[in-house]
């Protein structure tokens, strides 16, 4: 009867004879830089060192540097001003409640995608310590939506169905899970320029279109009732996961640009076309949702400004990945908004507690 393997022997290899490393050639040497690579790598995933892909590595270490905890807020005047009868108008209210619905489990499907999917898939260590630093913030945004529905007492099967419920809501996921299923199924394997692009594309849909584009009218309104002196623990909470976020996208941007330039085949024209598809969808669904949470104007705000700003972000999210605008023109209202994503300010943005943001080190995220 054979013994039966430690758990560890899963994940660190048993050490080949020399006869069988010069023949598997030398694959268990010890790692060099050129061995690294961000997909399909045959080094071994558990060596973190030497450092190739450097920029990874200084985006968890500025992640960690910029930590927070939702408990740290305090809610006391959202929790009068949610109270008063005339605190909000019904506009308003909509706009929080409809934003809970969509962010409270947004950040579940991106920490899910993470560790069940794209986690597996990447190859680079530096890369995966990122991820994993990644995963844990998702985690935080959810328990801070959570801290603000249980702050307001608002109805928590409401909110956390609304994904279900609130067609806008409901939309925006169903476009995202197909991307989420890819990665995350159990057979899916990268290795072909088929399989390859499947992940470059849902690569590209998390960090361009969800956490780069699906987010950005909810922040919007949220900072917008921040900057009114409403609601400013929420905002609070809102502007450091904007700031998080704003991170896991330049991390995604810039891991996408790393497996172009490693694997410049997939970057067919084809593929392309299809992305300016999937870009153009994503404004659409985006717009629509900024529709039904804003029926009317609000805190200055209406509907069609939103189309402007969403096709300037999908203008930029473009560029930023080496695609053609698909928006010439679009122009940014809210430029307010890049100053809430300034990783290098530490100041008391809504009048609540002076706030310490980071906790070691200088914050940098580009």
């Amino acid at each position: 009867m054979s013994a039966v393997l430690p758990i560890a022997s899963q994940f660190v290899p048993e050490a080949p004879s020399a006869d069988e490393r010069f023949a598997a050639g030398n694959a268990h040497r010890r790692i060099t830089v050129e061995d690294k690579r961000i997909i399909n790598s045959k080094a071994d995933v558990n060596q973190l060192v030497p450092f190739k892909y450097k920029w990874a590595w200084e985006k968890y270490l500025a992640a960690c540097a910029n930590h927070w905890m939702p408990q740290e807020i305090n809610m006391s005047r959202d929790i009068e001003l949610w109270k008063s009868r005339d605190g909000l108008t019904e506009d308003e209210r909509r706009i929080v409640t409809r934003n809970l619905g969509f962010f409270v489990t947004a950040d579940s499907l991106a920490a899910n995608n993470i560790v069940l999917g794209t986690y597996r898939h990447i190859t680079a260590p530096e890369c995966r310590q990122y991820l994993l630093r990644q995963a844990f913030e998702e985690a935080i945004h959810t328990h801070a939506y959570q801290y603000i529905v249980e702050s307001l007492n608002l109805e928590e099967g409401a909110v956390f169905n609304a994904y279900h419920e609130i067609a806008s809501i409901r939309d925006k996921d169903e476009f995202l899970v197909p991307f989420i299923d890819t990665l995350t199924d159990p057979s899916f394997k990268t290795g072909t320029p088929e399989a390859d692009q499947k992940l470059l594309k849902s690569l590209i849909v998390f960090s361009c279109l969800m956490e780069g584009l699906f987010f950005y009218v909810g922040f919007t309104q949220i900072l917008a009732l921040g900057r009114q002196n409403k609601m400013t623990g929420s905002a609070e909470q809102y502007m450091y996961i904007l700031r998080d976020e704003s991170m896991h996208c330049n991390f995604g941007i810039d891991l996408v640009n790393q497996i172009k330039l490693e694997n410049p085949h997939l970057w067919t024209a084809p593929f392309r076309e299809e992305l300016a598809g999937l870009f153009r969808k994503g404004v659409e669904l985006e717009y629509r949702y900024a529709e039904d949470t804003m029926l009317r104007g609000v805190l200055g705000l209406n509907a069609p400004m939103f189309k402007e700003y969403l096709r300037f972000i999908c203008n930029r999210r473009c560029q930023q990945i080496g695609l053609e605008p698909i928006y010439p023109g679009a122009s940014n209202p809210f430029p307010w908004m890049s100053e809430m994503i300034d990783l290098k300010k530490e100041r008391n943005f809504f009048e609540t507690r002076v706030i310490e943001y980071q906790t070691g080190g200088a914050l940098s995220w580009d």
